[in-house]
């Protein structure tokens, strides 16, 4: 009996023990903001406070070859990229008046006929890691961004214009860039 005294104490306080010592659980709310998304917006060339639309749309990362969920064949003033957070460069070739031709022949990709005007666009920065919380952990962000839109003698996208000096993108509140077209 002596012996069961001692046994059951030990048990219990084995088991304050063991809650007190457990934490929470961490789990990362969906509101909390993670790594931003580059905003672009697109203006009128010839009257530049004028927003304008691009018919068309797609927007395909270089690397990957995939559209850009969200951007096949849309119409749209604007557009969010994500950027590589393991790398100081993303490209995207952004297509205008996209078509797509199959030949009648879906499984034969060898005869495909894509069409419309691409622009490629490389967007040069650096990165920093910044922490957001436990649960969470870090999101990137990404400072000295710059867009360069390589010359192919036939560009839709006419001129870039950066919103601040030195942008950055810290967050997805406002747009970081404008293209004119």
């Amino acid at each position: 009996m002596k012996y069961f005294k001692y046994i059951a104490m030990v048990v219990i306080a084995l088991a304050i023990c063991t809650t007190i010592s457990c934490e929470r659980d961490d789990i990362c709310p969906e509101s909390t903001p993670t790594t931003p998304r580059l905003i672009i917006d697109f203006y009128d060339v010839s009257i530049q406070e004028n927003s304008k639309n691009v018919f068309g749309l797609v927007a395909v990362g270089v690397g990957n070859d995939n559209v850009l969920d969200g951007y096949a064949i849309v119409n749209t003033n604007n557009i969010i990229l994500p950027l590589k957070t393991d790398s100081t460069a993303t490209q995207y070739i952004i297509y205008k008046e996209y078509t797509y031709d199959d030949n009648d022949t879906p499984d034969d990709e060898t005869d495909d006929v894509i069409g419309g005007n691409p622009d490629l666009i490389t967007i040069n920065y650096s990165t920093e890691l910044v922490f957001v919380s436990r649960a969470c952990g870090y999101k990137t962000i990404f400072n000295n961004v710059t867009i360069s839109i390589e010359d192919d003698g036939d560009n839709w996208i006419l001129s870039r214009e950066s919103i601040n000096d030195n942008q950055s993108v810290e967050d997805e509140t406002a747009t970081h860039f404008n293209l004119f077209h």
